[in-house]
C-alpha cells in the first residue's frame, strides 16, 4: 500500500502523463526500487525440491557416523553407520512420496514446480545449474566474468566473422542524406528484390499504424505471462499486473505518441542473452546458443504493432510460407511436397529435394533492405519510421549466473526471442518466392527447400541446379549467406554417383536426411523414422516406470502424454503411411504406458484403452486428418492444403462427396496417399460430426469419434498368404 500510495503521489505530481515512456519507466523504477530492492539468495550444493530440514539433519547425522566408521573400523561404528543409512534411505523415499503426492499438474500455481521437478528423469534438455567452462585459446576458463566477455564478443560478431560481401551494383553506396528512412530507400531502390516487389506488389491502400486504446492495451498486459523471466533493470510482469490501470493508461498514451512520432521506447530495446547449450562438445563456445530475455513492456508494444502489421502483410505473403504464420506449420510444407512426389512417382516420373542451408539467417538481416522493401509494399513514412526505430539502437549484453557483460550494439538480424522479429523475417523473404514463382520449394522460416517433379531423372537434376541458382542469387543479393558445403540431395534414384553443381561444389545424392525434425527416404518409406520415434518412446517409458511408484495416477497421466504419446503427435499426417509391425509396436508402447498409469496388468488392451477414455495412436491420426479435411472444407485451413486436399465445385457436390479422388496407379505412391485416402475417410465421418458448424464443437465430438470400417491398410483386415480382405 505504501509503494501504490507514492507512485500514485509522485505520478501526480510529476505530471508523468506527459512525459515520455523512458522517464516514466525512470521514475517507476526508482520507487519500486525503493520498495523492492533486489536480494542475494545462495543456493546450497543439496538443493532437491523434496529436501526437508528432517532429512538434511538424518544425513548429517550419517555422514558423521560413517566418517567414524572408516577411522575406527570397529563392528559397533559399523552398526551404528547402517542404522542411520537405512534411516535415511527409508526417509527419503517417504519425503519424495510425499512430495510428488503433494504436486498438482492441473494446478496453474504448482504447474511449474511439477515439471521442474519432472523433466529431468525424461530428457536433458533442460536448463541445469552446472557451470559453464570453456576452452579459449587452449586454456580452461572458468571465470564468470571472462566466460561473460567471451560470450558476448562471440554472439556480437557472429554476422561480421560470417564474411558477407554484398555486390556493390545492387545498391547506391554514395547516397547523400540526413533521413535514415529516405537513405534506406533511396539507397536500395535499384535492388533486384525491391524491383521485382514493385513489379508483382500494387498496394491498393498505404500502410499505417492507428491508435489504440486503454481497454486493448490492458488485456495486452492480462495475457502476459507471469512466469517469464525479465532483465534485471525492468518492470517485472506481476507488477504490471498489479498496477494495469495506471500501465494501461499510460502506456496507451506512449504508443500513440510513438506511432505518431515514429518512435520506439528506448528502454525497451535493451535485452539479457543467456547461452545455453545444445549439443556435442560443451566447451565449445560455437556449441551455445543466446537466449534473450526482453522487457516485459516491449512485448506488450510489440503485440500492438504486431496485430496491425500482420494484418495487413499476412494476405501478402506467399501461400509456400509456412513458419511463424497463424494456422499454418510444418506439416503443411512437407506434406505439399510429399503428395506431390507420390502422384509424380505414381505416374511413373522421377523426383528430387535440395536441401538448403542458411548460416544465422535472423541474424543477418540487413536493416536498411528491410526498411526499403516495406516501403515497396506500401508502408508510409511514419510506419517506416517506427520500425525502423525499432530495429536499430539496440544492446544486449550476455549474463551468466549472476554475472554481466558490458552492453553490445545489435548492427544486423531481428530481436532474438522477439514478437516481431518472425513477422518482419518472413516479409523480408517474401519477393524469394516471386522469383521461383512457377518453383516448387518446401519453405519453414530459413529452411527453404526446392523439389521438383519431373519425367526423368536427368530433368529432375538439370531443373534443380537452376533452381539453386535462383536462391544462390536472391541470397547473395540480401546479404545472407548460403552454406553449399551443407546442402543435401535426395533423389528417388539410389545412384549415389549422381549429383548437381552449385558453385565449385557436388552435391552428391543421398537416401535419407532430415527435413524439419522428419526423416525424408528416396522411396517415401518412413519406417525408420517411426522406429525413432518408438526408441525415444521406450527410453521415456523406462523412466515413467522408474519414478512412477512416487506418484498418483492423474500425475502419471500428465507425464505419460507430455513425454511418451507426445512422441507421436509431431507431424502425424506425414508419417502415417507406415507398416502394420510397426504400427503394433506402437500400440505395444502405449499399452505398456497406460499399465504403468492405471497399475493394471491383467486388462486387455481395448479395456485400458476404454478406462482412459483414450485411442490408439493410428486411430488419433485419422482423426487427426478429418480435423484436416473439416478447415479445408470450411475454408479454415491454409491455401497450400488445398493443393494437398482438392475439393470440387461445391455448387455441383453435396458435403459427403466433396473432395477430388485421382486416379492411381500403384499401392505405395497411389493408394496410401492423403489425395487417395482423404475422400474414403470423410466419408465415413458420421453426418452429425461433419455438418457442424462449429469448429470447436466438431474437434470435441471427433475427438471422441471412434473410427469405423476405415479404409487404410493398417485398419483393414490381413489374412497371411491371402492378402488384405475388405
Amino acid at each position: 500500500m505504501k509503494f501504490r500510495n507514492e507512485l500514485e503521489y509522485t505520478l501526480a505530481k510529476n505530471d508523468i502523463i506527459n512525459a515520455s515512456n523512458d522517464e516514466f519507466v525512470k521514475l517507476f523504477l526508482t520507487i519500486f526500487n525503493k520498495y523492492a530492492p533486489l536480494k542475494l539468495k545462495y543456493v546450497r550444493s543439496n538443493d532437491s525440491p523434496f529436501m526437508t530440514k528432517e532429512l538434511r539433519k538424518e544425513i548429517m547425522v550419517r555422514s558423521k557416523l560413517r566418517n567414524a566408521y572408516n577411522n575406527k573400523c570397529t563392528l559397533l561404528c559399523k552398526l551404528a553407520y547402517k542404522r542411520q543409512r537405512n534411516k535415511c534411505t527409508s526417509l527419503l523415499k517417504r519425503t519424495k512420496r510425499e512430495y510428488y503426492k503433494n504436486l498438482n499438474p492441473s494446478l496453474i500455481a504448482d504447474n511449474k514446480k511439477f515439471w521442474k521437478t519432472v523433466k529431468p528423469f525424461f530428457t536433458d534438455k533442460v536448463t541445469t545449474c552446472d557451470n559453464i567452462i570453456l576452452l579459449e585459446n587452449n586454456m580452461i576458463c572458468d571465470d564468470e566474468k571472462t566466460l561473460c566477455d567471451i560470450f558476448n564478443d562471440f554472439f556480437s560478431n557472429v554476422v561480421k566473422n560470417l564474411n558477407i560481401v554484398m555486390k556493390e551494383d545492387i545498391c547506391d553506396i554514395n547516397v547523400h542524406e540526413v533521413d535514415p528512412v529516405l537513405k534506406a530507400i533511396k539507397k536500395y531502390k535499384n535492388h533486384p528484390s525491391i524491383l521485382k516487389i514493385k513489379e508483382k506488389v500494387n498496394p491498393d491502400d498505404i500502410f499505417s499504424f492507428q491508435p489504440t486504446t486503454s481497454e486493448l492495451v490492458t488485456h495486452e498486459i492480462f495475457t502476459l505471462n507471469t512466469s517469464k523471466a525479465t532483465p534485471k533493470d525492468s518492470i517485472p510482469t506481476k507488477i504490471l499486473k498489479e498496477n494495469y490501470d495506471i500501465f494501461g493508461y499510460k502506456l496507451a498514451i506512449d504508443f500513440n505518441r510513438a506511432i505518431k512520432c515514429g518512435t520506439f521506447p528506448d528502454n525497451q530495446k535493451y535485452a539479457d542473452v543467456s547461452p545455453i547449450f545444445k549439443k556435442d562438445n560443451n566447451l565449445d563456445k560455437s556449441n551455445y546458443r543466446p537466449v534473450s530475455i526482453l522487457v516485459s513492456l516491449s512485448k506488450i508494444f510489440e503485440r500492438l504493432l504486431f496485430y496491425q502489421l500482420n494484418a495487413y502483410m499476412d494476405p501478402k505473403l506467399s501461400i509456400y510460407q509456412c513458419g511463424f504464420r497463424k494456422n499454418m506449420n510444418a506439416q503443411n510444407c512437407l506434406l505439399l511436397m510429399l503428395e506431390k512426389w507420390r502422384q509424380c512417382l505414381d505416374n511413373g516420373g522421377s523426383t528430387g529435394v535440395l536441401l538448403t542451408d542458411l548460416s544465422k539467417a535472423f541474424d543477418c538481416l540487413i536493416h536498411d533492405l528491410l526498411i526499403a522493401k516495406l516501403h515497396a509494399y506500401g508502408f508510409d513514412y511514419n510506419a517506416l519510421k517506427v520500425i525502423h526505430n525499432y530495429i536499430t539502437d539496440r544492446y544486449q549484453r550476455v549474463r551468466v549466473n549472476s554475472t554481466y557483460s558490458s552492453w553490445s550494439e545489435i548492427i544486423y538480424g531481428v530481436p532474438q526471442g522477439s514478437i516481431l522479429g518472425p513477422l518482419l523475417f518472413n516479409i523480408y523473404i517474401r519477393d524469394l518466392f516471386m522469383f521461383s514463382e512457377s518453383r516448387n520449394t518446401a519453405s519453414y522460416a530459413d529452411d527453404n527447400s526446392p523439389f521438383v517433379c519431373s519425367t526423368d531423372i536427368d530433368s529432375v537434376i538439370s531443373e534443380l541446379e537452376n533452381d539453386s541458382g535462383l536462391l544462390l542469387d536472391w541470397v547473395n543479393n540480401n546479404g545472407l549467406k548460403a552454406n553449399p558445403n551443407k546442402f543435401h540431395l535426395i533423389l528417388n534414384e539410389h545412384d549415389d554417383k549422381r549429383y548437381i553443381k552449385i558453385g565449385n561444389c557436388k552435391i552428391y545424392n543421398t537416401t535419407c536426411e532430415k527435413l524439419l525434425g522428419i526423416k525424408i527416404y528416396n522411396k517415401l518409406s518412413f519406417n525408420e523414422h517411426v522406429t525413432d520415434l518408438c526408441k525415444k518412446a521406450r527410453q521415456k517409458l523406462h523412466a515413467l516406470s522408474r519414478i512412477s511408484h512416487f506418484m498418483n495416477v492423474n500425475q502419471r497421466k500428465a507425464i505419460m502424454r507430455a513425454f511418451i504419446h507426445s512422441q507421436f503427435g509431431y507431424c502425424p499426417l506425414v508419417w502415417m503411411f507406415h507398416s502394420r509391425k510397426l504400427n503394433n509396436r506402437i500400440n505395444k508402447i502405449q499399452e505398456r504406458s497406460l499399465r504403468i498409469v492405471y497399475n493394471d496388468e491383467k486388462s486387455t488392451f481395448k479395456q485400458l484403452l476404454k478406462k482412459d477414455k483414450s485411442f490408439t495412436i493410428h486411430e488419433r491420426n485419422i482423426q487427426a486428418l478429418g480435423i484436416e479435411l473439416y478447415k479445408v472444407l470450411n475454408g479454415l485451413s491454409p491455401e497450400i492444403m488445398k493443393k494437398v486436399m482438392p475439393i470440387k465445385d461445391t455448387k455441383k457436390y453435396s458435403s459427403s462427396n466433396m473432395f477430388i479422388t485421382r486416379n492411381v496407379r500403384t499401392v505405395k505412391y497411389g493408394t496410401e496417399t492423403l489425395s487417395h485416402l482423404s475422400p474414403k475417410i470423410w466419408a465415413i465421418i458420421p453426418s452429425e460430426i461433419k455438418n457442424e458448424t462449429n469448429f470447436k464443437v466438431f474437434v470435441r465430438k471427433i475427438k471422441l469419434w471412434q473410427p469405423e470400417n476405415c479404409p487404410c491398410k493398417l485398419c483393414r483386415t490381413y489374412i497371411d498368404g491371402v492378402g488384405y480382405i475388405d
